[in-house]
């Protein structure tokens, strides 16, 4: 076990944490959530940098990382929408672009192709973070982000397809 690979499964492991906190305090100014949140968060990066500067990528950690990221941020849009501040169709918009394009890097992965983290990806998921850390914090402002995780989120989801169209034409042969 390495540890960028140990990172991310304390990442998982904070998960439930953040979940309860979440869903243990009225909607609004919520720090304890927040703070596991972000701390969370910040280990996404932290992991991937110290993977690729300690030339200690692993297939484990190209496989739970994506994973971790999408329990996390499936975690804070269930509990935005079970607190009532954010709608149901959000979640489902965002989800939906998560679920797809891990099911075309799964299906590129078994052509031998790795999909990696577009720059509209990077953005959708700091966007992303940035507008559920509004929510928890109870900022007045946060559906404007959240507008805006949704509009990058369907564009990037949109741009990894475009992109993938030989993986997706030579799937279908």
């Amino acid at each position: 076990m390495n540890l960028p690979n140990l990172i991310t499964i304390i990442r998982i492991l904070l998960v439930p944490v953040f979940a309860s906190l979440a869903l243990s305090y009225p909607a609004g100014l919520n720090i304890p959530a927040t703070t596991v949140f972000l701390v969370a968060a910040l280990t996404d990066g932290l992991d991937g940098y110290l993977a690729r500067s300690r030339k200690e990528v692993t297939r484990f950690g190209q496989l739970i990382d994506p994973i971790a990221d999408k329990l996390l941020i499936t975690a804070a849009l269930l509990a935005l929408v079970e607190l009532g501040q954010i709608s149901t169709w959000v979640a489902l918009v965002i989800l939906a672009r998560e679920f797809s394009v891990s099911g075309l890097r799964m299906l590129a992965a078994a052509e031998g192709t790795v999909i990696s983290a577009s720059k509209l990806g990077k953005l959708k998921t700091t966007i992303q973070i940035v507008a559920i850390t509004a929510f928890l914090l109870g900022m007045s402002w946060a559906y404007l982000l959240m507008w805006g995780a949704v509009a990058i989120t369907i564009l990037s989801g949109v741009d990894y397809f475009w992109n993938a169209q030989d993986i997706l034409k030579n799937s279908m042969e």
